[in-house]
Parts: structure tokens; sequence; C-alpha cells
């Protein structure tokens, strides 16, 4: 869309939710206005305010393109949470940039080169982290941050600048707390929650929600019951392997609620048939394995309505992971020792694991499940770097990483600056909670979780909103006392107790299972030929791109039960089908 005056054009991916705020603050600036978009607002507002304070007034999800004919500069912006996706890079001469890495490489100009140290840091995580990808020439543009480029650049100028920071907001919080009492709080968040919905029900279009059963989505979905004159629509995905499966604690909150529910049982056969649509959907390898229940949802949920708002975000801003818990007592135990005595402790368990497996793998019977023994053995090796952590965010960081070498499988490959393992993007508060819960907010949240939803709706035209990412409800929470959210053993406490008030306690008060997917046992089950076929020692070598040995190595401790490699085998097997569907 091209400005009223002809100076500004905008190419833009998203939605903004304070637009008719937006357009009241600017009624000085009488824009010509012929319609009644966001997008026209976009425009008025660059117009009126410039093209950085502008895109700092934008509330939504949102990867925008600004050209500034005047002045010959292109401008890239990202939402604060990076909700919408914003690929860019130099190829050759030429500067790329989309929302989609498919769009990318259709230019004749795109370099497909593999990034291989991206691969390593991949495997150890499960996502290709920004500012990163997959490719060596292009990056993504990080949350809450803008580029701007000149036409008469050459691909060594522009570096993104931040309009908005999560550790901006976490230090404005801790060093202005909330002074109310819990009572107090809990109205507060109510109000902000059921303004953060309000805005992202406005839609011209059918609109329903995601749910899991969990605290956040049912407390969205409570704050859009109370909103609405109709049953809302909502949608759920379960199980067969009852450990797993979630659907019932959805469909027990919908019926309390009164919503329209709608459900549907997977099982490993669907599942199978999703992996091959995965490359495509996801551009890069991904290897979250709740990728496939996601799509699948969202599949269900646009059979019924265009819209759905999700519960995402809630765990990052009020500690609702089990693994913060975790973390906190291996940070108090590793802190309390000298340096010196933690080196000497990592490396006796590191050993100590890798001499189980060499027991084991020499064992008599090959098909067998290993003695338990090793494999507690191999439990204290795996958690030996912890010995080596510095702060909360490296025990935070071996949690996801399994304390995996990053040049294990890709021979070469060297550590990245990424907000995984590069502590310039991390907080220096001394608060191990806050510090975790920063931590995820600009790593796991943008990279895999917000990666996760946006690409599976996407892939069946359906968008995905997300209350709980306002930047008002994120500011809020983090100038709350650590007590509000977390007491030591549980997460989520205030928001629980605003829960409490829309749907009766036993509905809600149950372990956290998360959206998580049998994987474990399907690799070993009815995935197996799927498995052995990507795998193969041949297959492997024809390829050229791991480790062989470290592969197989790596497949058998998991066939053998010496280890719980299902999130790693996993990884590895999302790379092969998209490299598979690149050559």
């Amino acid at each position: 869309m091209v400005s009223a005056s002809g100076r500004y054009v905008v190419s833009f991916n998203g939605e903004i939710y304070n637009f008719i705020r937006l357009r009241k603050e600017l009624e000085a600036s009488r824009y010509p206005y012929k319609g009644h978009s966001d997008t026209e607002v976009i425009l008025a507002a660059i117009e009126y305010l410039g093209t950085r304070k502008a895109i700092s007034k934008l509330e939504g999800m949102f990867s925008l393109a600004i050209w500034d004919k005047k002045e010959a500069l292109l401008t890239l912006a990202r939402d604060r949470a990076g909700k919408k996706p914003l690929y860019y890079g130099w190829c050759g001469k030429t500067f790329l940039f989309g929302s989609e890495l498919k769009a990318l490489r259709q230019h004749p100009d795109f370099d497909s080169t593999l990034d291989r140290d991206a691969l390593g840091q991949y495997l150890q995580y499960g996502w290709v982290s920004q500012p990163h990808s997959i490719y060596q020439r292009i990056r993504k543009l990080p949350p809450g941050s803008l580029l701007e480029i000149h036409a008469r650049s050459n691909q060594y100028s522009g570096e993104p600048v931040s309009f908005w920071s999560a550790g901006s907001v976490l230090e404005q919080g801790q060093s202005h707390r909330f002074e109310g009492s819990y009572s107090d709080a809990i109205g507060g968040l109510d109000a902000i929650l059921h303004e953060a919905v309000a805005d992202r029900m406005v839609a011209d279009v059918d609109l329903g929600a995601l749910l899991s059963g969990g605290i956040d989505s049912s407390m969205v979905v409570a704050l859009m019951q109370r909103s609405s004159g109709r049953p809302v629509k909502t949608f759920s995905i379960g199980f067969w392997e009852e450990k797993y499966n979630e659907a019932e604690y959805a469909a027990s909150v919908a019926k309390y609620l009164g919503t329209e529910h709608h459900e549907l049982y997977i099982t490993p056969e669907q599942a199978l048939d999703v992996i091959d649509l995965l490359p495509a959907m996801y551009d890069e390898p991904f290897a979250d394995s709740s990728q496939i229940p996601t799509y699948l949802v969202c599949k269900l949920a646009h059979q019924h309505v265009k819209v759905v708002l999700t519960g995402d975000g809630g765990d990052e801003q009020f500690a609702g992971y089990r693994r913060y818990k975790n973390c906190l007592k291996h940070w108090q135990d590793v802190s309390r020792l000298p340096g010196s005595v933690r080196r000497v402790l990592a490396d006796i368990t590191q050993y100590m694991g890798e001499k189980s497996w060499e027991y084991a793998a020499h064992s008599a019977n090959q098909d067998q499940a290993v003695p338990n023994w090793t494999r507690k053995m191999g439990k204290v090796g795996q958690r030996s770097c912890n010995w080596r952590a510095r702060s909360p965010q490296d025990i935070l960081s071996n949690k996801f990483s399994k304390c995996l070498p990053i040049d294990r499988f890709v021979s070469g490959a060297r550590e990245l600056d990424t907000p995984l393992v590069d502590s310039s993007y991390w907080t220096n508060l001394d608060d191990p909670l806050f510090a975790m819960l920063h931590y995820d907010y600009v790593g796991y949240l943008p990279d895999d979780i917000l990666v996760k939803v946006d690409r599976a709706s996407m892939a069946v035209s359906l968008e995905s909103r997300s209350p709980l990412l306002d930047h008002r409800v994120l500011e809020f929470a983090w100038s709350l006392p650590k007590e509000y959210l977390f007491d030591g053993r549980n997460g989520k406490l205030i928001l629980r107790d605003l829960l409490s008030r829309y749907v009766p306690r036993e509905l809600i008060d149950r372990p956290k299972r998360g959206f998580s997917v049998p994987v474990k046992e399907w690799l070993v089950g009815p995935l197996r030929d799927w498995v052995e076929a990507l795998i193969s020692e041949q297959a492997l070598a024809d390829q050229g791109v791991f480790d062989v040995h470290a592969v197989r190595r790596a497949w058998m401790q998991h066939l053998r039960g010496w280890a719980n490699h299902s999130e790693l085998m996993w990884a590895i097997l999302m790379f092969q089908t998209w490299w598979k569907s690149q050559h």
C-alpha cells in the first residue's frame, strides 16, 4: 500500500490490534484515509510521526517492510515478541527479504549454502536460533527490532537496532515493583487480560480458540466466553496414549464454560502423514514434535473458523514450566561449590557416563535393554555440564542442549552467538527465576513456540492470535513480586488464582503435561522403518552432512534404553526430511 503523499510504500504481514486507538491519536495529522484498515493507519503514523516512532507505537504481531522513496531507504521491522517471522540477507549484490524462506528461494540470486554452525546448534536445541537461519547468507530479524538499508548500501552495512526489549521491561519492572496487595494484583491482571483478549476478538470473520485444558488457554477461553454473546468455538487434539492425552481436561473446561467444543484423537499413522508436509510448512529444520498435533488442531479449527486465539506466552511470563523448579535446584547445588571443585566433578561424571555406555554397548545381547545401573550412570554423565555452569541461564541452556557438544554430529561446527548461549543477550539481574524467564522469552518463545504455531496455522490459512503476548501483560507480570508467580514448587500462582474466578479449581489443579507427543514410543514402534531408512549408514554416508558413527551410536543408545534420545533423534529426522525436500 502507498501512503497518501506517495512517499512511503509498505508491505505488511500480521495484525495491529491498537489501530483504532492509534487512528484517534493521529487525528491532528488530518490524514486523508480511503478505508478502515490497520495497514493504512501504519502509513498515516509513518507520515505524521516518522518511521521509527511509528513502529514503536504499533501493538500486535507484524513483519513490516517500509520503503521511503525520498530517502531511498528500506526499513524492516518485527513485532516485540517475534510472533511473525522476517528473513533477510545479501545474496551477491541482491538484498532479499520476506516472511518466508520459500519466497526467498525463488529468487535467482538466492544462495542455499548450508550454515553448518547453525546446524550444529539446531541439533542441540531443536530449532535454528535467531539471528541465524539454516542458510549462511540469510538472517532472521530479532524480535522488537528494525533494520535500515539504503539503496546505496553494500552487503556489509546495516545492523538491527532494538525499538523494544524484554530485558528493559524486566529491569523496569524490578526497579518499579507493583506495590499493591495480592488481591489488587489479581484484579489488575484481570483488567489487562480482558483488554488484551477483547483487542484480539475484533474480527470480521468467524473466530474461535485452541483449548488444551491448561491454565493459559483456559484463561483465554474464559475471558472470550465472558465477552461473547454466544458459545465460543473451541478445538483440541487428543492422543490414544493416556499419559500424553489432555483432551479430556479440555473437554471438561469447555463443558463448564459452555463453549461449542470440537476434538480430534490422532494416531501414529496420521502423524506419519503430516511428516511429509513439515519441510514446506516450516521452511527450515524444526524439531518440536508438538508441531504435528499443532498442525492437526489448526486444520480442525480451520474447518469452522478463520481466526483462533491461543494461550501462548503464559509459561515464559508467569513461570509455568516445571524446568524452573529443577533448574533452580541445580543452580543452588552448583553455586555452593568453588569453580575448581565443579570442574573436577564435571570431568568425573562425564567419564562415568562414557564408561557406562562402553560397558553396555559390549554386553552380550545387543537386542536387550541395557542394565539399569548403566542407564543411571548415563544420566549422571548427561548432566555433567551443569557442574561447569556459571549462571542460571547456563543451567537452563543445558536443559535444552542436553550437554551435547556442538560438533558431536556436525564435524567442525562452531558455537554461534545467539540468545541460547551468548550472555550479552541475557539479563544481569541477580534473581535466578526472572533470569530464566527472560532467557526463555528471548530464546525459546520466539524460535520454538511461536514458530510452531505461526507456521502450522498459516499452512491451513488460519490466523492465530495470542493475548498473553500483549506487551502490557509482560510489563505487569514482570513487575510483580516473585512470590506472586512462583512459590518454590509451582508457578503461575496469580494466573491460577485468577482463573479460579471463572473455572472451578478441580478442573485446573493438576500437573502440567505440555503439548507433547509420544515420540519415544513411536520411534521404536510404528515409525521405526521410517527412522531406519533416513539414518541408515549408507544414507548418512551418501549425504555427507553428519558424522555417521555419532548418529548411529545415538540411535543404538535410544533403542537399547540407555538414554532417551527422542528429542535428538527427532531433530536429526526432521533435518533429513527437510534435506530430502531440498535435493
